[in-house]
């Protein structure tokens, strides 16, 4: 098996899987170095993690022939209605109004992740599994990458070495690069539940005193929920029965759904912010989570991810047309200016949005309702809101505009 390659990929999951997909076209040699073999056991049905793609998502994953299997187990949002609990004033956002099939998908990640697989079995793209990387070594024109392969160590000759193996990134570690890290002192609910009345392709944002709390439609009725509550009431939400937990998320959520009547297995997930030092070193880039992680808030996480993923890959696109060095300092420097804006930009409407929404204070309670209120009558703010949530907003990669690379 060769060792010799032009990209390294460490991390194989959605972000880099994805990314070696949308390069396995341009003539790279590309290797993705994954600790999980793939085949390993699912969730069960009922109880899936599910992932909001963002309209503009799913045209990254059009342009790169994912959508096609993707497509029939996406449920889609075609109205968002955000409101406050306790509060006057709402915010709706519709599909039509912006001239689109749908503001975004609910898809489970084994669907996701079998796509994946499939596209990556027709792919030219070497998957070194079960494997972690250990260390990495700069050269005058490349980088060695030490990784362990089965117990036993391996050595992987590149010119770019990727980072995409998430929040608490080891490659980002090695490179000497700090992050930035606030605990909101919130953890993340995750579960399937099922209300008894339908829930039309609407996608709720309810924001609380804990913390927001999201449903996403999915099929057969069933709705994702993503509920933020402190970190101090996590143990005691996890113990309650299924009736209890339904009962307390009812009187937290309210009755726009109906009564819930059944709920999943549930998962935790403590959440903090993290934003890398800097996205870039000598012959390494950070992308996904190694780089960037967000409140769920908005569902915003991975539809970033894979825009950084399509403005990498355009940028790498160009440089293998024209002879060029993958891990160029210059092209890596371009990386960084290009999705900084983007990732200011979604980090500041996230963050703002937790911050402003758990802030006790009576006058900018009534704000909030005022502020909800008012955009939603006013059509070129709604419109700017809908844009950057649909991943529309500012330059856009080839990929993103529908283009193939």
């Amino acid at each position: 098996m060769s060792s010799d390659f032009d990209i390294v990929i460490a991390g194989g999951g959605m972000v880099g899987a994805t990314l070696a997909l949308a390069l396995a076209r341009t003539g790279y040699r590309v290797a993705v170095v994954e600790a999980r073999p793939p085949g390993a056991p699912d969730q069960p049905s009922y109880d899936e993690r599910t992932t909001a793609l963002s309209f503009g998502s799913r045209r990254i994953l059009d342009t790169l022939g994912l959508w096609e299997a993707v497509a029939p187990q996406a449920t889609p949002i075609n109205r968002i209605h955000v409101s406050e609990r306790g509060r006057f004033g709402v915010t709706r956002l519709c599909a039509r109004d912006e001239g689109v099939p749908a503001l975004g998908y609910v898809v489970t990640n084994r669907a996701l992740g079998a796509a994946w697989q499939g596209a990556l079995k027709d792919a030219s793209v070497s998957f070194v599994t079960p494997a972690r990387v250990r260390s990495y070594r700069l050269g005058r024109d490349g980088v060695t990458v030490d990784i362990e392969q089965d117990g036993r160590p391996r050595e992987l000759h590149a010119r770019l070495l990727v980072a995409a193996d998430g929040t608490d990134s080891a490659v980002r570690a090695m490179a000497g690069i700090g992050a930035r890290e606030r605990d909101y002192g919130q953890t993340a609910v995750i579960a399937n539940v099922t209300p008894d009345r339908a829930h039309d392709n609407v996608a709720y944002e309810r924001f609380t005193d804990e913390g927001p709390i999201a449903l996403l439609p999915l099929n057969e009725g069933r709705c994702a929920l993503v509920w933020t509550r402190p970190s101090s009431r996590m143990d005691a939400t996890l113990a309650l029965s299924d009736a209890d937990f339904l009962s307390v998320l009812q009187s937290r959520f309210g009755w726009r759904l109906g009564r819930f009547v059944r709920a999943g297995r549930r998962a935790a997930y403590p959440l903090r912010l993290t934003r890398a030092q800097r996205d870039s070193a000598a012959r390494l880039v950070l992308v996904g989570n190694a780089s960037h992680t967000l409140h769920p808030v908005a569902g915003q996480g991975f539809n970033l991810a894979l825009r950084d993923v399509a403005v990498l890959a355009d940028l790498l696109a160009d440089a293998a047309r024209h002879g060029g060095d993958p891990g160029d300092g210059s092209l890596l420097d371009a990386y960084s200016q290009w999705r900084r804006r983007d990732l200011d930009t979604v980090q500041l409407y996230t963050d703002g949005l937790v911050r402003l929404f758990t802030n006790p204070w009576p006058p900018l309670a009534h704000l909030r309702g005022a502020a909800l209120a008012g955009l939603d009558i006013c059509g070129p703010l709604r419109r700017r809101l809908a844009c950057q949530s649909m991943g529309l907003a500012g330059r856009l990669p080839r990929l993103a505009r529908g283009r193939a690379l």
